[in-house]
């Protein structure tokens, strides 16, 4: 063995044993039983009073990152918060969008007005499968018609139909308590299925049979009400008691198959209208404006993937273990990488209401997740984690893909487009 290579292998041995020393994460394989938890023991007992009773399954195995021995700051009152309502389930229904996104306008239209309100999410989901039929029907069955959609979907929505309040539209009949579309999924697309398979492509005809399936199942909308003694429609609510314009909100994105400093498309399969609205920036002006934001009052609509080893349903935390990728070595080109190779995936939607800084001095930023799902309820109502998630701010960089926000928050980014 020659002195070339043994300093060669001698160099190649301590950074081996550095790394080793750096990289501490440890995971462990898990059994989950199914029957258990939030989802199980709470929605589908309600689900299946309308559903047909749901086969057992067998348990399932997953490795996790360990996070029982962490010093972990998953306590809301930790952080610096922006005002929102309490959390609300989404129930068994792919509706993260627009609970995420309705709950982030709660919260600007408190900002901006002092208002405290809650809003129908399930209106908006109504109105978003009536123009996903529509599209469909229009182009011939070549189209998404599904549950999951965009945050920058409740904009568009609202800038057409407007808005009602929650106590006006729930979208719950027959005194369930959680929001279920399986069944009136199934409905829809088979009736748009018949459609193509003879060629009978009326829209008007299209469009009045996919309301009336979801009037039988999550209630026909109202087109006026009262609020405060006085009569409005849902467009005349948004603009004169909301005081809420949908073209003050901008989606911010960062991802490197798409020009930088451009706006483009988010290619993704929610995104079935193939908006080509999203300001794509890159990653070291996205995680800055993002801490900028929050620190200044502004909330944000943000989604990505929730699927990753470090995100614990135990801790309510998600970070991103060192036997995944160091933190140092988190940057555009890894968070690209796992996008193309669809390890990262645009399956959630959630609202980001507070930041901690600098946890115990480590030198890396928390922030506040309020969140719709099951899996955020693990704990029991009578936790204070019930509805919250707390992110790492690698978990951010490497996972969230992009966010819903006011445009004044990002005013100086907005001025570097051309």
């Amino acid at each position: 063995m020659n002195l070339k290579y043994l300093l060669t292998f001698g160099a190649t041995v301590l950074v081996l044993s550095s790394f080793a020393q750096k990289n501490e994460s440890q995971g462990k394989v898990e059994v989950y039983n199914q029957g258990e938890g939030y989802y199980y023991e709470s929605i589908l007992k309600d689900v299946n009073a309308v559903n047909e009773e749901l086969e057992e399954e067998a348990p399932y195995i997953r490795f996790n990152m360990d996070q029982s021995k962490l010093d972990l700051p998953n306590d809301p009152s930790l952080y610096e918060t922006i005002w929102s309502h309490s959390t609300e389930s989404q129930g068994n229904a792919g509706t993260c969008w627009s609970f995420s996104t309705t709950s982030f306008y709660e919260s600007e239209i408190y900002r901006q007005t002092g208002k405290k309100v809650e809003l129908s999410e399930i209106y908006t989901v109504y109105w978003e499968y009536v123009e996903k039929a529509r599209r469909y029907i229009e182009k011939r069955g070549d189209s998404k018609f599904d549950e999951g959609s965009e945050g920058n979907a409740v904009a568009r929505i609202m800038n057409r139909y407007g808005v009602v309040p929650e106590d006006v539209y729930t979208g719950l009949l027959h005194n369930r308590q959680f929001h279920t579309h399986a069944k009136m999924m199934e409905e829809m697309k088979g009736f748009l299925e018949s459609m193509k398979a003879s060629n009978a492509w009326n829209v008007n005809y299209g469009l009045e049979t996919i309301k009336s399936i979801m009037n039988h199942y999550i209630g026909e909308p109202p087109v006026e009400f009262t609020v405060d003694g006085k009569t409005y429609t849902p467009k005349t609510y948004m603009t004169d008691y909301l005081q809420l314009n949908p073209n003050d909100f901008v989606e911010i994105l960062s991802y490197k198959q798409e020009p930088y400093w451009q706006q483009v498309e988010y290619k993704v399969p929610d995104n079935w209208w193939h908006s080509a609205d999203y300001y794509n920036v890159p990653l070291d002006f996205y995680m800055e404006v993002i801490k900028k934001a929050v620190k200044e009052g502004y909330s944000m609509s943000i989604g990505g993937d929730v699927s990753e080893t470090g995100f614990s349903r135990e801790t309510n935390c998600a970070m991103v273990p060192d036997y995944d990728i160091p933190s140092e070595y988190i940057n555009e080109d890894a968070r690209q990488f796992r996008f193309s190779n669809e390890t990262t995936t645009d399956d959630h939607g959630m609202h980001l209401i507070g930041i901690l800084e600098n946890y115990k001095g480590q030198g890396k930023d928390w922030y506040l997740i309020k969140d719709s799902s099951s899996g955020s309820r693990n704990v029991g109502d009578q936790d204070s984690r019930f509805g919250y998630y707390f992110f790492h701010e690698d978990y951010i960089k490497l996972k969230m893909m992009g966010f819903t926000i006011h445009k004044d928050a990002v005013k100086d980014l907005l001025k570097k487009f051309k």
